[in-house]
């Protein structure tokens, strides 16, 4: 008979998921008062017929009560907005943010990427929420990415080919 074995606890988790590099987004949407977004990592695509995307919002984070249920927009940040992710993610003395004028869904003045969503589905993860956006719109443009890993910012080179010339 095997024995169950206890679940690493949540500092472990976030050691360990530390060593895995992701980009750097900034969650917008409107808000109560205005225009507000979120730094985050947990992002990815989830099919693209549907074209769906996929956030994960801590609970305990500000935006979560307010993302609820509203079109939010992915803007995938490039190496040199580290100061709008440090801005978002609640750090003293970051940039201000320059929004985009005219946006259906608020979202930052040129970003390496974003994409625009409406609310599709939403489902329990622990302590986050699995916020599921059907994308509406999106447009990328050329740049170094930034990244994050070994919980700091980093930097990840543009490439001359990428795999847009397979699709």
């Amino acid at each position: 008979m095997s024995q169950a074995l206890a679940p690493p606890g949540p500092g472990a988790l976030r050691a360990c998921m530390a060593r895995f590099a992701t980009g750097v987004t900034v969650v917008t949407y409107d808000g109560d008062d205005g225009p507000r977004g979120a730094t985050m990592n947990a992002f990815t695509s989830v099919s693209a017929d549907p074209p769906l995307v996929l956030i994960s919002v801590a609970r305990r984070a500000r935006c979560h009560d307010q993302l609820q249920g509203r079109p939010f927009c992915v803007n995938i940040l490039g190496a040199e907005q580290e100061p709008l992710a440090r801005r978002f993610a609640g750090m003293p003395g970051a940039a201000e943010p320059r929004w985009a004028p005219a946006a259906r869904v608020p979202r930052l003045d040129n970003p390496l990427a974003w994409v625009a969503c409406d609310p599709w589905r939403s489902y329990d993860g622990g302590d986050h929420t699995l916020v599921v956006g059907r994308v509406t719109d999106l447009c990328h443009r050329d740049g170094d990415a930034l990244t994050y890993a070994w919980s700091r910012f980093g930097t990840l080179a543009e490439t001359a080919d990428g795999i847009e010339h397979l699709i």
